[in-house]
């Protein structure tokens, strides 16, 4: 079975090729890239689209009669009944855009569109971290913290594509700021936030007159990332372990809220925790023993995303994927 995947970005964009295999897994076929920026009007990106799905039906032997179906992946807000991308920050003039009316009309076949989040809490649930369970939550941490949420044995999305967005939570009245909120989850477990908290930790070493190995001089405080960070933590550096063991700990927190209200069998924690988890596991695992139900805590497995590199391209070719098995 033959599927297309888009995945659409604030910088780069995709066109997939797959295919779901008679074993129940999705393949990568191929695919073409593009830069956001290119194409930033959404219709010259909407055909050229159009174009680089032609060509890899072109290139394949292959024509639109032998495709199932179309998914979508790109970053909300949207509403993914209608079909309709919201004005997402990081692309600016996709402003209600029908996509889904688009290509139905330009292919006649069924297309489905799903934030980000929710994309990728598809591919890990089906293809990756959390294959074969029906309790799973795939949790980004990555630039921000959102959550995709797979309960009972399917997608949910709530009452208007706003289910996930845990990054919201407020988890300590003072600390990073993250989606618009200081001390929210997103805050503290984030690229973004893990750079603010070193920031301010550096600074405070700085102006004492102390050293940091991360950032010679308080003009250099601006450059700090969360990979700089991780990478002095991985040297042994005092300051940058305890910056990722505070991230931990609020990790833990954000996690015992999920796993108090939820149940799930599976939190896959993607990104920062694919490259660093042995630098948050510790402190992250003694906050949830301290702060979570014991009968939930004891029956959820939390683990590292495993389709990492990819899962751009398997997470759209899954909302394409799983649209065929809502439509039957």
């Amino acid at each position: 079975m033959n599927l297309i995947g888009i995945d659409i970005g604030g910088t780069k964009c995709a066109v997939i090729l797959g295919k779901l295999n008679e074993n129940g897994m999705i393949a990568v076929t191929d695919k073409t890239a593009y830069s956001t920026s290119e194409y930033p009007a959404p219709d010259k990106m909407l055909l050229q689209f159009v174009n680089g799905i032609n060509d890899l039906l072109k290139k394949h032997n292959l024509t639109i009669k032998n495709i199932s179906s179309i998914g979508i992946s790109c970053g909300g807000p949207l509403d993914s009944i209608k079909g309709i991308i919201l004005s997402p920050p990081n692309l600016p003039g996709w402003d209600d855009v029908h996509i889904v009316d688009f290509f139905e009309k330009e292919y006649r076949l069924p297309v489905s569109v799903q934030n980000d989040a929710n994309a990728c809490a598809l591919a890990e649930w089906k293809f990756g971290a959390g294959r074969g369970t029906r309790n799973m939550i795939f949790l980004t941490f990555g630039t921000g913290m959102g959550a995709g949420l797979i309960l009972d044995g399917k997608l949910y999305s709530g009452t208007n594509d706003n289910a996930g967005e845990v990054g919201h939570i407020r988890l300590d009245r003072m600390g990073p700021v993250g989606y618009g909120k200081s001390g929210s989850f997103e805050g503290f477990c984030s690229g973004g936030g893990i750079a603010q908290l070193a920031r301010t930790m550096a600074l405070e070493k700085l102006q004492m007159g102390d050293k940091v190995s991360f950032c010679n001089t308080i003009s250099e405080l601006q450059n700090i990332t969360a990979q700089i960070v991780a990478e002095a933590a991985t040297n042994g550096d005092l300051l940058a372990l305890e910056i990722f063991e505070i991230c931990g700990s609020y990790l833990g927190r954000g996690l015992s809220v999920l796993i108090d209200i939820l149940n799930p069998e599976c939190i896959v924690l993607g990104s920062i925790f694919v490259r660093t988890g042995e630098l948050l596991i510790g402190s992250m695992r003694k906050t949830i023993e301290e702060e979570s139900l014991p009968l939930a805590r004891k029956v959820c497995r939390i683990v590292p995303a495993m389709l990492e590199e990819h899962i751009g391209d398997i997470a759209s070719l899954s909302v394409a994927a799983n649209n065929l098995k809502t439509k039957t």
